[in-house]
């Protein structure tokens, strides 16, 4: 029976190999389908923007940004809509004939130039069927894997270089980058070693890319600090933002302010919280829930408005659809999108207004129906160590280590998810000794962020470095206690524990292989697309290790 769909991107994947008949993440496999030939055409304007590069010019703006835009959008949990992908494809056509026009001087024969998108639904539906995944059965698997392994990471660093540039940063070599990895995806010429160069370049870029959103964000809104976040809920309307995107969080502030709105954040907005720009606004009010899989069930009856500013959105329910908004590239059938204007700004008055409608909370609340019976029973959570204020400590920090009071560091965090297997995470932060230092990010943290770790002669056992893409924050504080120390960051006291479940994690693993971090330990399980030839190349050059029980991987931590 011919499959409806295939797509292998996440770590829950049905089966542990591929969804077929809709994406567990509620992709329908016509959506699906329409993301594969979204990904063919980005691959057929990069062939002709290679022209660019040939000739020693950026790749103009107008064609990276729609690239960003379109790796953005298909990534996990952003957008379901199929109108916005059929906009997208018709988009993606104007761009590639007009690249083509202007590179008259590339010539090719590959498909992906070549062909021409047909503009009815039907008629897409049936072209797609040559961008899946799996339609050439001649080619070999370790090259599928690999150009595969390329095209995640470059949908994570979109995810990261798009909010960058949303704040008007970006970087030339990323964004010329895009097309040059896009284009050679399509390139039969190269062998199994040329695409290990190039997705270990990937890495490099996606720790360029990092390093320019940190940039960006700590310019923007100031370095983070150490703060307390309140998790209470007040009386009074209130909006719960969730996603990454800190302009977006930045923008609604403004408009609230002395509106008698609150703010929560959400997810991956937790850290929000610990940036001086953002926290100077007194109804941003404090973190709702946790992780972004249990959002069906705390969204479903709270009496607020929602704004979805990335990825992490999953099917909204009908007791809750007609008060949840998307923006940026975020869509979903039925719910009401915010778009920005020419200038980049963005009008929040629908969700105002209906966080105004709501009422929100009659009294305070930290449980009981209309509230959070999930909301943990602990009021308050630290944010804000990221590397500035982690290293206005290093000599502390140092001192500490020297003396034999902090043994060991372990950065244990990433994507969270659904899938069992989790649990793991938290029994190894539990397990481990009174001398070790935790680092953890992403919204993995909501596995032990509600722990009491205590601390070490002053220094928290438990820094929350911040969003995923503040795993550039960790790098920075192993190279600067590497240089303290005088070693190579392998030789540091310091192991990197991870979980995974979308690009955006991806790329964050691509950029620890291309800086040689070795023993990373990687669950709940290994990425579908990794062909077994290709894991064991990883494991090999990198030591890879796949998780097996915090009692098992902690003792042979400990005994290396």
């Amino acid at each position: 029976m011919e499959s409806l769909m295939f797509c292998n991107q996440c770590e829950q994947t049905a089966g542990g190999k591929g969804c077929t008949k809709r994406g567990v993440c509620g992709k329908s496999p016509e959506v699906a389908n329409m993301q594969d030939l979204l990904i063919y055409q980005l691959k057929g304007i990069s062939i002709y923007a290679e022209g660019y590069l040939q000739k020693g010019k950026d790749v103009p703006k107008e064609y990276v940004s729609f690239i960003e835009d379109a790796l953005f959008q298909t990534l996990t949990n952003v957008n379901f809509d199929e109108e916005c992908h059929i906009e997208m494809l018709k988009k993606s056509q104007e761009l590639k004939d007009k690249i083509r026009d202007e590179q008259p001087q590339v010539k090719t024969d590959r498909d992906e130039a070549l062909f021409k998108l047909r503009p009815g639904r039907d008629e897409i539906l049936e072209d797609a069927k040559k961008a899946g995944i799996r339609y050439d059965q001649t080619l070999d698997e370790d090259i599928r894997s690999l150009r595969e392994t390329i095209k995640f990471g470059l949908k994570g660093i979109a995810a990261y270089s798009h909010q960058a540039r949303f704040i008007g940063y970006c970087d030339d070599e990323v964004d010329n980058y895009f097309c040059h990895a896009l284009a050679a995806t399509t390139d039969d010429s190269l062998s199994l070693d040329d695409l290990v160069a190039l997705t270990l370049e990937t890495g490099e870029k996606a720790v360029k890319v990092m390093a320019v959103l940190d940039k960006a964000n700590n310019e923007r809104f100031g370095s983070p600090s150490p703060r307390p976040v309140n998790r209470k809920l007040k009386k009074g309307p209130f909006i719960v933002v969730s996603g990454h995107d800190l302009h977006d969080l930045e923008m609604l502030l403004e408009q609230t302010k002395d509106k008698g709105i609150n703010i929560y954040t959400h997810g991956e907005m937790l850290p929000s919280h610990g940036y001086g720009k953002l926290k100077s606004y007194p109804h941003l009010a404090g973190n709702f829930g946790g992780a972004w899989q249990d959002q069906q069930k705390q969204f479903a009856n709270l009496p607020g408005a929602i704004l979805m500013t990335t990825n992490c959105l999953m099917t909204p329910r009908e007791s809750y659809k007609d008060r949840i908004f998307t923006t940026n590239v975020v869509g979903f059938e039925g719910t009401t999108h915010v778009p920005k204007n020419k200038d980049g700004k963005k009008d929040f008055t629908p969700v105002i207004e209906k966080a105004l409608e709501l009422g929100g909370f009659k009294e305070d609340e930290t449980s009981g129906e209309a509230s959070m019976s999930t909301l943990p029973e602990y009021n308050e959570i630290t944010v804000g160590f990221g590397h500035h204020a982690v290293l206005d400590h290093a000599e502390a920090i140092i001192k500490a280590v020297k003396s034999g009071k902090i043994k060991r560091f372990f950065l244990i965090g990433g994507c969270d998810g659904a899938n069992t297997g989790r649990n793991y995470y938290t029994e190894f932060a539990q397990s481990l000794p009174d001398d070790c230092v935790i680092l953890t990010l992403a919204c993995g943290k909501y596995r032990i962020n509600d722990m009491e770790f205590g601390d070490i002669d002053g220094i928290p056992r438990l820094l929350d470095v911040g969003q995923c893409n503040d795993a550039y924050s960790a790098v920075v504080i192993a190279k600067a206690l590497s240089e303290a120390f005088g070693c190579d960051i392998n030789e540091l006291p310091l192991s990197f524990i991870l979980s995974w479940y979308e690009q955006k994690a991806v790329a964050v693993l691509l950029a620890l292989l291309y800086l040689n971090v070795q023993d990373i330990y990687i669950g709940p399980v290994l990425p579908a697309f990794f062909s077994p030839n290709v894991l064991q190349l990883i494991v090999d050059k990198f030591k890879l290790h796949h998780i097996a029980t915090a009692e098992q991987d902690l003792q042979s931590i400990m005994a290396s």
